[in-house]
């Protein structure tokens, strides 16, 4: 299957370098981000019934892949272009050697820095003038640097444990959003989501990720309704699926829906929920199996709603997170391409299909 995923990005690559110029100018992608699940799950619609009727309605990417497992460095991809030689989900203020809390791998080898300093899509959005904002459900504050939310140590009475985890958080691992107060700020919470939505006061390019409990995740500990256990992965992928039904629902009850300009919504996932398997690395368009860091996260499900698009599409092409912040880079006029996001020699190529508009 690998051989085989290699030789489809390679046919491909041609057309992707013409269809780069291909992808329409967006005003607004948002991009809603689940938890741990593979493709064929998702799209059969047993426990996820809104997403399989939006893949139906709106178009789906069949073959889109993650790079690689646990979590943090595929949030890290879709912003940055690379995971950086991240493939753990320790804190951001981790480094090689680091004996803090939540920095658990540290002393393994050839540890990478977890604040990373390269640039990322936030410094290209700010560039070119564009709006951006990270929503994250149940956040405690905004621009709030807490790895997890409750604090599993330090439990209130009733509170389940680790909502917020900031692995989830790709923002947060750049260093210049870390050490900007203007940039901390615009990771808010659903709160301020909900009063962005509703006035159309919405930025050109979000992140909106729930918490641990409605992102099909699952937490552990005391408190935890039975449908955010571990155990129930039935009960998970309903409960995503209805929250992600619900913030749908939201955008298109928004003005920008209606509006005249093109708008994306982008539901994606950060994995697959399947263990590292050597014989079957599932990954795309530049992967390497040799390498802690890229050796693919699996087949994931990728939903594209167009509000100008195109409807019941399946785009079979090769893709994965740096495909979609290809694409996202192309739709927002933003020449540079970072790091793998460029790698039209790997075949990442723009998801032009999904995102083209009928105006």
């Amino acid at each position: 299957m690998t051989r085989a995923l290699l030789l489809t990005c390679g046919l491909f690559l041609a057309a992707g370098a013409v269809a780069a110029e291909a992808v329409p100018h967006y005003d607004h992608i948002l991009v809603i981000i689940a938890e741990n699940q593979s493709y064929a799950p998702m799209m059969s619609g047993a426990a996820t019934p809104n997403l399989k009727r939006l893949a139906d309605t709106y178009g789906v990417a069949a073959n889109f892949f993650a790079e690689v497992h646990p979590s943090e460095g595929n949030y890290i991809a879709i912003v940055g272009g690379s995971t950086f030689g991240i493939h753990d989900d320790d804190a951001f203020y981790c480094h090689a050697g680091s004996t803090e809390r939540y920095c658990d791998r540290a002393g393994t080898p050839n540890y990478p820095d977890h604040t990373i300093k390269e640039r990322s899509l936030v410094d290209q959005l700010e560039e070119h003038r564009l709006s951006w904002k990270g929503y994250f459900q149940d956040l405690p504050e905004p621009g709030s640097l807490a790895i997890r939310d409750p604090d599993p140590k330090a439990l209130k009475p009733g509170q389940i444990p680790a909502l917020y985890a900031a692995k989830h958080n790709g923002f947060i691992s750049f260093a210049h959003v870390q050490q900007d107060p203007d940039r901390a700020r615009k990771i808010v919470g659903f709160d301020q989501l909900d009063r962005d939505l509703e006035s159309g006061d919405v930025p050109a390019y979000a992140h909106i990720v729930p918490h641990q409990c409605d992102d099909m995740h699952g937490v552990e500990g005391p408190n935890v309704p039975d449908d955010c256990t571990r155990e129930n992965e039935d009960g998970r992928r309903a409960r995503g699926d209805a929250m992600i039904g619900r913030l749908v629902d939201q955008i298109q009850r928004s003005p920008i829906w209606s509006a005249p300009g093109n708008t994306a919504i982008v539901i994606t996932f950060d994995e697959d929920g399947k263990p590292r398997d050597p014989a079957d690395p599932q990954g795309c368009c530049g992967f390497d199996p040799n390498s802690p860091a890229e050796f693919g996260g699996g087949h994931i499900a990728t939903i594209i709603v167009t509000n100008h698009g195109p409807r019941g599409l399946v785009d079979k092409t090769p893709y994965n997170h740096y495909s979609l912040l290809r694409t996202t880079e192309d739709a927002f006029g933003i020449a540079e391409h970072l790091n793998h996001a460029g790698d039209e020699a790997a075949g990442v190529v723009p998801m032009t299909p999904l995102f083209a508009a009928a105006r």
